[in-house]
């Protein structure tokens, strides 16, 4: 395994460190075969008590999926995205199901693929560099590795106005949205670390605690009112028709980002967020994230996001449909329906921790 990922014991603890800062630590195929590899390993050694992942350089935890080998890869490809989708989803409910405590150290951007291996960990810790997002929209995808499924549980109507708008949290409005737990500073990660290493089971929380700090009053409080009232319907342009109503700075500038982004992927995502909030667990989510972005990657939305934003970097996507009022609701339904058997991503809770 090349040190793109360095994996290592430090004490009783299993240490990940993602280890491809120019690439704001992205996630490879063969990085979450690895971490499949060592937690299989790890859950069985008595000696390892718990799990830490961090992630190397001073910018990015992990900055998501290496969404550019998606493109690379080709239009007439698309197994490999699939492939890499099927396993990244199998380590995101590996983690949530994880019988030994996962420390994830989220210092740093964390999005996409990022949030998938850290936010359903046992102890998600922020810093004052976290910015955490799921920006999937702006890219033709939908907030995916059980994105939904937090987002559905997150206070009131805020988890779809951050799927919709991939609006960055700090550490404060992460926590309040229950994609992390504690706050500690940056410059207390190290020791922090060093004393897990060596901490009793039993004190492993007792230990972060101490180390922890209040990180202050969520930011997103200040708009909590106008976002429940703007997001909170059942169809986007119902939520753009009330923003444009409100004429205030705020709701301008929300509608100017909104526009930008893939009218297919805004309908799939506020319909899967309302769907994760019915189902009742992280497996039953990502296997429906699952049908919706292999068909986006299948249709090309998907693919021409990352070649406007990644590859070319025009910023100027051709999106399939382009305008909101051309998603019809049967494609809604189309795209949200189970894939041929064969083909669907079938992760069963809770049993399938036990068989991997």
């Amino acid at each position: 395994m090349s040190e793109e990922i360095i994996i290592r014991r430090q004490g009783t603890a299993g240490r990940i460190t993602l280890n491809r800062p120019a690439a704001l630590n992205t996630l490879t195929l063969a990085m979450v075969r690895a971490m499949v590899d060592c937690f299989r390993t790890w859950r069985d050694d008595p000696a390892i008590h718990l799990v830490i992942i961090d992630g190397a350089g001073e910018k990015a935890f992990c900055a998501g999926g290496d969404i550019r080998s998606f493109y690379d890869a080709g239009p007439e490809d698309t197994a490999f995205g699939k492939r890499f989708w099927r396993e990244e989803y199998a380590l995101n409910a590996m983690i949530a199901r994880y019988p030994k405590p996962y420390v994830a150290v989220m210092d740093g951007i964390t999005m996409g693929g990022g949030v998938g291996v850290s936010a359903h960990g046992s102890y998600r810790i922020v810093t004052e560099r976290t910015r955490l997002a799921m920006p999937e929209t702006a890219i033709g995808l939908i907030p995916d590795v059980g994105g939904t499924y937090l987002l559905a549980r997150a206070p009131d109507d805020l988890g779809v106005y951050f799927g919709l708008t991939g609006t960055a949290m700090g550490a404060s409005d992460a926590i309040y949205m229950g994609f992390a737990d504690q706050f500690v500073k940056t410059e207390s990660i190290g020791p922090l670390i060093a004393e897990l290493s060596h901490a009793p089971l039993s004190q492993i929380g007792e230990a972060i605690s101490r180390w922890s700090s209040d990180p202050g009053a969520p930011p997103i409080r200040t708009y909590e009112s106008e976002i429940a009232k703007a997001f909170g319907h059942d169809q986007v342009e119902q939520s753009m028709q009330v923003l444009h109503d409100m004429d205030s700075e705020w709701s301008q500038s929300i509608l100017l980002d909104l526009g930008s982004r893939s009218p297919l992927s805004l309908k799939l995502t506020m319909a899967a967020i309302h769907h994760a909030r019915k189902v009742q667990s992280l497996e039953e989510a990502l296997n429906v994230e699952y049908r919706l972005t292999s068909r986006l990657l299948d249709h090309g939305e998907f693919l021409e996001g990352v070649r406007a934003l990644i590859v070319h970097k025009d910023r100027q996507p051709n999106w399939n449909p382009n305008n909101l009022e051309d998603v019809t609701d049967e494609m809604v339904t189309h795209f949200l329906a189970p894939l041929p058997t064969a083909e669907a991503l079938s992760l069963e809770p809770p049993t399938m921790a036990a068989n991997l």
